[in-house]
């Protein structure tokens, strides 16, 4: 009897021991899970580094072209000197192909580059500047190659055709020979009228003393400079590219390059009318 307990026990640890070891093997051959890792901050920098270095589209402003600016700080050539900084924005928006390349209202910055004061016998007065950076609404900076073209609102000034945009003052040589005949003219008249009374001859002295003063007035006038570049704030300027103006999308900043495509079934602009030709009888007057 106790043979037969012995037998039992012994193949019911045998039985258990067997269950164990196909535990475990089934274990080690059931496949696990994938494990998912979210990507190091190094790569993430990666990734990023090449979305930035994406290619980005350019815009040309072809060289020649003119830009519309106005003055926003008076500049005189009495005060001014080279170094000087001159402020101006644009009045009227840039267009190429149908983009907006350079809006209205954009900031454009310059500076004095040459001062030079009329003489007192020849000699005009002349101001040199150049166009250096303009500042898109988005806050973007370019360089630009631009000198003054034109001065459509100053008066008695304009540009020479020397390359550098050279703006010069007009001749006045009446400007200062009034003032000066005012005081030598009459001065010389009123000395010779009373020297021509004490001789008798009032007239006589009188038409000396105008010459007199005359002379004085022209002598007068070699010492008195001529009229100063004096170009008020709100003076219109053109400004003109020497060089062509390359442009990104991030100077444009999706406002200033918006396109200008009209929309289907616009009404276009109409032909100028032609020249009608009447052809008249031979005699008639007032007919071609």
């Amino acid at each position: 009897m106790q043979r037969m307990r012995t037998g039992a026990g012994s193949a019911l640890a045998a039985a258990a021991l067997w269950a164990w070891i196909c535990g475990m093997a089934q274990a080690q051959t059931t496949p696990q899970p994938a494990q998912t890792t979210a990507p190091m901050p190094a790569q993430a920098a990666s990734q990023a580094s090449v979305a930035a270095d994406a290619p980005q589209k350019n815009y040309t402003v072809p060289a020649g072209t003119k830009v519309l600016l106005q003055l926003k700080n008076s500049i005189n050539t009495r005060s001014a000197k080279p170094g000087d900084g001159v402020y101006l924005t644009s009045s009227f928006p840039v267009v190429v192909g149908n983009r907006i390349m350079i809006p209205a209202g954009v900031y454009v910055q310059g500076v004095v580059d040459r001062v030079q004061r009329a003489g007192r016998v020849k000699g005009k007065a002349q101001l040199d500047m150049h166009f250096t950076s303009i500042v898109f609404p988005n806050g973007s900076v370019v360089e630009i190659p631009g000198i003054v073209n034109n001065v459509s609102g100053a008066k008695k000034q304009q540009v020479k055709d020397n390359g550098e945009g050279t703006i010069e003052q007009d001749s006045d040589k009446t400007r200062n020979m009034g003032k000066v005949a005012e005081v030598a003219i009459p001065a010389g008249g009123t000395v010779g009228s009373v020297a021509g009374l004490g001789a008798g001859h009032p007239l006589a002295g009188g038409l000396t003393g105008l010459a007199a003063g005359a002379a004085t007035a022209g002598i007068v006038s070699l010492f008195t400079r001529g009229a100063d570049v004096n170009i008020e704030s709100g003076t219109q300027l053109e400004m003109v590219l020497q060089r062509p103006l390359t442009l990104e999308d991030e100077n444009l900043g999706g406002t200033a390059g918006a396109s200008l495509t009209p929309a289907p079934g616009q009404p276009q602009p109409m032909a100028k009318p032609a020249h009608m030709k009447i052809v008249c009888p031979t005699g008639t007057l007032g007919c071609e």
